[in-house]
């Protein structure tokens, strides 16, 4: 059973370790390099990440500078952070790329966090999923004789305090975000 759990744990973590790859690319009003996390470029015929490609810089709080190894790439990093739900107009200046992040208004702010929230929300419901399926495991497990009614008890009350553990992670991680894009 143990081996189950730690099956179950994983993938809770797995959940959680998406969550926050996508809060990194969330903009708070600062320049994140991992906004350009999942934008990809196109290298001699084949989709390239940024950050393989070439120097990704913040020299400023509000500005990220994209030096590509080969001038050739310039045009493809523009047309590639264009093309992007980033929202940002590229500069280039014939040596590099600047990037440069506005100031959030409020209202923007408000629904990011919102999208914060969701995503979040979203996490948790996997969380649970998860959590369902290990229950169902063990009853079906119960069923065909390979543990005790007990067993079962103790195994649905070990994923329940996991899952509890997983969603006050998750809380504090949607709070810390929030705080972050709501910090003027």
């Amino acid at each position: 059973m143990q081996e189950k759990l730690k099956g179950y744990e994983d993938k809770m973590n797995k959940s959680l370790e998406v969550l926050l790859s996508e809060y990194a690319s969330i903009r708070a009003g600062r320049a994140n390099p991992h906004v350009l996390d999942k934008i990809r470029v196109d290298y001699y015929g084949t989709p390239t990440p940024i950050q393989q490609v070439g120097n990704v810089n913040v020299p400023e709080a509000r500005l990220i500078v994209i030096q590509p190894w080969e001038k050739s790439l310039l045009k493809a990093i523009e047309r590639a952070i264009l093309t992007s739900d980033l929202g940002i107009n590229p500069t280039n200046d014939g040596n590099v790329i600047r990037l440069v992040f506005p100031e959030l208004t409020e209202e923007r702010r408000k629904d990011l966090a919102k999208d914060v929230k969701k995503k979040g929300e979203n996490t948790k419901v996997a969380v649970r999923n998860i959590r369902r399926d290990a229950n169902e495991t063990f009853k079906k497990m119960e069923k065909a004789g390979e543990m005790s009614e007990d067993d079962r008890k103790l195994g649905e009350e070990k994923i329940q305090k996991i899952t509890d553990k997983m969603i006050e992670k998750i809380d504090a991680a949607i709070d810390t975000k929030t705080k972050e894009i709501m910090t003027v």
